[in-house]
């Protein structure tokens, strides 16, 4: 424990039913107290443990009960002679009326118990419209400690612009009631990790000075477990592609037909057994490739701490909300309905959110090998194994396989613990614009990696690079979408750092 070790104690205060505990939860990165769709769920303060450090820092986050009357608590405040001794003295409220006292709690715990206020209010309420706000900052003024205003329930995410108004209207309404305060959008349900930075920064510049060096080192320990899991999910997106990438599945070869054979064949009869040999390669490296999604996302939902349902959720999201709506080519893709089958919804949500649909992607390019005989002669003469033909995925569906694992992990990313064990959302489609223009960037990079897997396997040389790659697309992509909140240590490098840092996955504080 160092000489300047010290306790900075946030309070997490709003009007009654606002989301407290479900931003509660998705900070602390585990559930804690109880989340229901009614008011005054809460009704004691309790602390939790955001952030510790080995010299001796602790950041404590106090989960309040929410106001509830609270004009009428406004006029008690101003009535009484000695406001702390007044509320001490109605502990009768706790029996003969809940949600009062459940008020005054509220007011203690901000209170006796926080350097920082963190007022949450319910983005989806117009400011002017919610008028219990102008009571509530009146109370904030009598707490009398530096605030924090957090907007939640502010739906999918937007672009930054967007944001960015939506905080200013909130601002300036809030500077009109007295109120000086810093607006940030934090959504219980909806947040990328790399926003916690910037609520860490703003509860730091209202710190006194004597727990400035001790938020510096807790705020430096949060920055390095985040990093740690940001890498850990591009080693497990870089593992998934290269397997992809060197998998294939040899097509078994009929003997030589007779001469009455090749007649029939010229004549279109008996190519049934040829079909359904491609049709059998193509299901198999379907079927492998599916289940690989599947891990790498359950990878990706365990890294982040959620549970439930979430790895199908995430792979419907993806399938329901990117998908691009083309006309499919029939005659070309009746074999391959038969091959994607509905089990497949891994395989099925890559292709959409790759920007591919069954006829533009898999059946164009999509498989070296195709469905014709042309594309048969050109995957064996690129693979340069004639008497042993074979199915791969091509380079353009890698290509979509890579893009829609850095959509994946967006998808990932952005959920809170939210409502118990998972809760669903969208994921907005600009996602997949800023994806492809990143993308765009690193196009040669993973073309030379894809034609350097053709006759090779998985090696950690290949993983290595397929990391650097992904990492590039994905940092390029949260630069873009938070430009004034990615950590330095990712800004200024592209190259993952060492995998060696420690990772305690769910527990950020304990």
């Amino acid at each position: 424990m160092t000489a300047d070790a010290a306790t900075i104690e946030i309070a997490l205060i709003s009007h009654t039913n606002a989301g407290k505990t479900t931003l509660a939860r998705t900070l602390l990165g585990r559930d804690v107290g109880e989340v229901r769709d009614a008011p005054h769920v809460t009704e004691v303060a309790e602390a939790h443990t955001l952030l510790r450090t080995d010299a001796g820092d602790r950041l404590q986050l106090w989960d309040a009960p929410g106001f509830g009357d609270s004009a009428r608590l406004v006029r008690r405040l101003r009535l009484a002679d000695n406001p702390i001794g007044w509320l001490l003295r109605e502990v009768w409220d706790r029996y003969r009326d809940r949600p009062f006292w459940c008020s005054q709690q509220a007011v203690r715990a901000a209170r006796d118990h926080s350097d920082v206020m963190l007022y949450l209010v319910n983005a989806a309420e117009d400011p002017h419209d919610a008028g219990y706000i102008a009571f509530e900052a009146q109370i904030l003024h009598w707490v009398a400690k530096p605030v924090v205003v957090l907007l939640n329930q502010m739906g999918p995410p937007r672009p930054v612009g967007e944001e960015t108004a939506e905080a200013q209207r909130w601002r300036t309404h809030l500077t009109s009631l007295g109120v000086n305060c810093e607006v940030l959008t934090l959504d219980a349900f909806a947040r990328c990790w790399v926003q916690e930075g910037v609520l860490f920064e703003a509860i730091g510049r209202r710190l006194p000075d004597s727990k400035r060096a001790a938020h510096a080192r807790l705020v430096a320990n949060w920055t390095e477990r985040n990093i740690a899991r940001f890498n850990h999910a591009m080693a497990a997106l870089a593992e998934h592609l290269a397997q992809a990438a060197c998998d294939h599945e040899p097509v078994a070869v009929a003997p030589a037909p007779s001469v009455l054979q090749r007649l029939l064949q010229s004549t279109g009869i008996k190519r049934e057994e040829r079909d359904a040999n491609r049709e059998q390669a193509m299901r198999t490296l379907a079927e492998r490739l599916d289940a690989r999604i599947r891990g790498a996302t359950d990878r990706l939902i365990d890294l982040h701490g959620l549970e439930g349902n979430a790895a199908q959720a995430v792979l419907d999201r993806m399938r329901a909300n990117f998908a691009v709506q083309e006309r499919v080519d029939e005659t070309r893709s009746a074999l391959l309905g038969s091959v994607i089958m509905g089990a497949l919804t891994g395989l099925k949500a890559d292709l959409a959110a790759g920007g591919l649909t069954f006829g533009a992607g898999m059946l164009v390019g999509g498989v070296i090998g195709g469905l014709t005989g042309a594309g048969v002669a050109r995957g064996m003469n690129r693979l340069a194994r004639a008497d042993m033909p074979e199915m791969r995925w091509s380079a353009e569906f890698l290509n979509g396989l890579a893009r829609s694992s850095a959509l994946r992990y967006l998808a990932v990313a952005h959920f809170g613990r939210g409502r118990g064990r998972y809760v669903e959302g969208e994921a907005p489609p600009f996602w997949r614009t800023e994806v492809e223009r990143c993308f765009a960037e690193q196009a040669e990079q993973f073309r030379r990696l894809w034609d350097a897997t053709l006759n090779s396997s998985v090696s950690a040389e290949l993983t290595g690079d397929l990391q650097v790659a992904i990492t590039a697309v994905s940092v390029d992509v949260l630069q873009r979408l938070y430009p004034s909140s990615m950590p330095l240590e990712l800004r200024s490098t592209r190259r993952p750092p060492s995998m060696g840092i420690a990772l305690a996955i769910g527990d950020a504080g304990e």
